[in-house]
């Protein structure tokens, strides 16, 4: 297999580690695609035949409601992975997948090449029951995040499930590694830039959370008010 090939699909966190993917039906998978800012990788409605693994850059998923509007469900990094639901049978895509930077690298994996893997691999079906399941948790969770009416709930709630999903515990603490913007922030709570700035602001003056570049620290996440 080549090696290239090999760093880039093992270099990301898929399921966890996508070290099945050394498995031989995948010599014929293609070296990653490079997208720019606001590329689409894929269009609503258009044919389901992969699975994507973003090994560099930031993706934008969302979906156009019946009046135009646009709606982000998620914005996903390196290591992640989406248009999962080809693997549920979703023939059609229900969203859209756009590049977020320059230079972003997305692999995508066929549905053969991932059948192939789950036939040879025990436990990969299991694995990727589970972590579909947490996507839809995750889903639901943020339907039920925008059902808040207040900014600041929403905003909390969104560290909240930050932390329990890809934060550090420290302690007491919790230390959230992120690229998001605080505007991406906004677009994933229906809050504005500034209302979410001013938020965490607040929040940072009540000592109840500590910021620096790419960084969250969560004073104490269950006092988090």
């Amino acid at each position: 297999m080549n090696t290239q090939r090999l760093w880039y699909l093992e270099g990301v966190d898929l399921f966890g580690k996508l070290c099945p993917i050394k498995s031989k039906s995948n010599e014929s998978v293609s070296d990653p695609r490079q997208f720019k800012a606001s590329e689409i990788i894929y269009f609503q409605d258009s044919e389901a035949k992969y699975l994507h693994v973003i090994v560099q850059g930031r993706v934008k998923i969302g979906t156009y409601l019946a009046d135009g509007k646009e709606v982000t469900k998620s914005i996903l990094g390196e290591g992640e992975v989406f248009g999962e639901m080809a693997l549920a049978g979703e023939e059609l895509r229900r969203e859209f997948a756009e590049a977020m930077e320059n230079n972003t690298l997305i692999c995508m994996l066929s549905l053969e090449d991932i059948r192939e893997l789950m036939m040879d691999e025990k436990d990969l079906s299991l694995r990727i029951m589970k972590w579909m399941g947490l996507r839809l948790r995750k889903l639901e969770r943020k339907i039920e995040l925008l059902a808040f009416r207040d900014a600041r709930t929403r905003i909390i709630e969104f560290l909240k499930d930050a932390a329990a999903w890809k934060g550090k515990p420290i302690g007491h603490e919790v230390l959230i590694r992120t690229k998001l913007t605080h505007s991406d922030i906004a677009t994933l709570t229906a809050t504005s830039r500034q209302t979410v700035s001013e938020v965490l602001n607040q929040l940072k003056s009540e000592d109840q959370i500590y910021m620096e570049r790419g960084k969250i620290l969560i004073r104490d996440i269950g006092s988090l008010n």
